[in-house]
C-alpha cells in the first residue's frame, strides 16, 4: 500500500465513497479512522477524507520515546526537501500517547536537525494538526511538510501529506451562495460530494440527476466534479433558487458543464433528459429538535416513507437497468447511534432495485449524523434491475 488516508468525522461514508472510486481491493481498513490505499484518488472528489499522504517508512515502533528518537536519528533522510528556500515543517500524530507540546518540540528538534532555515508549526490541543494549519501554512506546498506518524495494531505508518481537505472552500460553496434555505434542509458540500461520488461510481462523466434539487447543492457539486447536472423540484420557488445558485457559481467557474433545471413533482414527473446517475437528499419530513412523542414519530417515518416509495415507482421506468442511484434518506435517532429507518428499505428487490453492499462498510454504518440530531440522513446506495 502506498498512500495513507485520514477519514472524516463519520469514516464508514469516507470508506465506502474510495471503495466507490477506486475499487475494494485498493483499500485495506487501518484502525477507525484511516486507510491504506494501493491506488491514488483523485483527492478533489473526495468528501469524506480529511488527509491523502504518501507513505515513505513503516515502523513497528510505538510509543513516544521510540518515536522521538526515530524522529532525531532517521526522519530527515525520508522527507526529500528542495534544495533551497526556507521550509515549513509540522508533525502529526495518530493513535500513539503524546501531547501537543510533545509533537511540538519534535518538531523542533528536527528543525535543529536539517540545519537550515525552517519554522514549525506545532499542534494545538491535539496530537495532531488541523486542516486549518496545514492549509494556512502551505505544509502541502513546494516548500512545506506535514510529516504524519499513524499507529494501529503493532504497525506505525510514516507519510508526508500531499492533499488536505479545503474546508476554506467547502464554506465558500456552503455559506456565500445568494439563495439559502433553511426550512429545506442545510446539505453540507462535502457529504453531497460523497453522495455524487456513490452514485456515479468511478464514472467521471454523465449527466446526474437530482429529483428533489432544493437550493441545488447536489448540482452545484455536479458540476464542479465535470458531470452535467439535471435538477427538479415540486417548488418553482427552488428551482429559481438553483438557477440562481448555479449562475453565481458559473461566474467563478467558466468550464462547468450543461444543466438543466424544471420544476416537477418527483413522485409522478417524466424526465426530459437522459440520466446516466441518480443523486439527491430525499424528502426528509418534519424536522424535530427533540425527541418526538411516538405518535409523531409514526407520522413521520408514513409521511417520508410513502413520498420515497412513489418517486422510486415512478423513476424506475426511466431508468435503463443498471442505473445506479444514491438517496440521502431519514433515519431518526431514537437513542444513541440507534435509528428507526423508512419500511420501503425492507421491499427494494420487489420495486426493482438491487441494494449495493460495501465490503469496507456496512450498510448500517452509512449514516450522517451529529450525536444530538434526531433526523439523520441515510445513504441508500441502488442499482436499478
Amino acid at each position: 500500500m502506498n498512500y495513507l488516508a485520514i477519514l472524516g468525522r463519520q469514516p464508514a461514508l469516507g470508506r465506502a465513497e474510495l471503495e466507490s472510486l477506486i475499487g475494494a481491493d485498493a483499500i485495506t481498513s487501518f484502525g477507525p479512522q484511516a486507510v491504506l490505499l494501493s491506488e491514488h484518488p483523485d483527492f478533489r472528489r473526495l468528501g469524506g477524507s480529511l488527509k491523502l499522504a504518501t507513505i515513505v517508512a513503516t515502523t513497528t515502533l510505538s510509543d513516544w520515546s521510540a518515536i522521538d528518537k526515530y524522529i532525531k536519528t532517521k526522519l530527515a533522510k525520508q522527507l526529500e526537501l528542495p534544495t533551497e528556500g526556507k521550509l515549513q515543517l509540522g508533525i502529526s500524530v495518530y493513535g500513539i500517547r503524546a501531547s501537543a507540546a510533545q509533537v511540538g518540540a519534535a518538531g523542533l528538534n528536527l528543525k535543529k536537525m536539517l540545519k537550515r532555515s525552517a519554522r514549525v508549526v506545532a499542534p494545538q490541543g491535539d496530537s495532531h494538526l488541523s486542516s486549518a494549519q496545514v492549509l494556512g501554512n502551505k505544509l502541502t506546498g513546494e516548500r512545506g511538510r506535514e510529516i504524519v506518524f499513524y499507529h494501529h495494531a503493532g504497525q506505525t505508518v510514516v507519510a508526508i501529506t500531499t492533499d488536505e481537505q479545503d474546508i476554506n472552500a467547502y464554506s465558500r460553496r456552503d455559506q456565500a451562495r445568494p439563495k439559502r434555505d433553511a426550512k429545506v434542509g442545510m446539505l453540507p458540500p462535502k457529504l453531497a460530494q460523497i453522495i455524487i461520488n456513490l452514485a456515479a461510481a468511478d464514472k467521471t462523466t454523465g449527466r446526474i440527476l437530482d429529483p428533489f434539487c432544493g437550493t441545488g447543492v447536489v448540482l452545484q457539486e455536479a458540476l464542479l466534479l465535470d458531470y452535467d447536472a439535471y435538477g427538479t423540484d415540486l417548488e418553482q420557488r427552488m428551482i429559481d433558487y438553483s438557477t440562481a445558485n448555479l449562475e453565481w457559481l458559473r461566474e467563478k467557474h467558466t468550464d462547468l458543464g450543461d444543466q438543466t433545471l424544471e420544476a416537477g413533482d418527483a413522485t409522478h414527473h417524466q424526465w426530459t433528459s437522459s440520466i446516466d446517475f441518480v443523486a439527491c437528499e430525499g424528502y426528509l419530513g418534519r424536522p424535530f429538535s427533540i425527541q418526538p412523542t411516538g405518535q409523531q414519530l409514526t407520522e413521520a417515518i408514513s409521511a417520508c416513507n410513502v413520498i420515497t416509495k412513489k418517486f422510486l415507482r415512478n423513476i424506475h421506468g426511466q431508468l435503463e437497468a443498471g442505473t445506479r442511484l444514491c438517496l440521502a434518506l431519514p433515519a431518526w435517532q431514537v437513542g444513541p447511534g440507534r435509528f428507526k429507518h423508512l419500511p420501503l428499505l425492507d421491499l427494494l428487490e420487489e420495486m426493482g432495485y438491487n441494494r449495493v453492499s460495501f465490503e469496507h462498510a456496512g450498510a448500517d454504518e452509512l449514516i450522517y449524523y451529529r450525536a444530538d440530531q434526531v433526523v439523520a440522513r441515510e445513504l441508500l446506495v441502488l442499482i436499478r434491475k
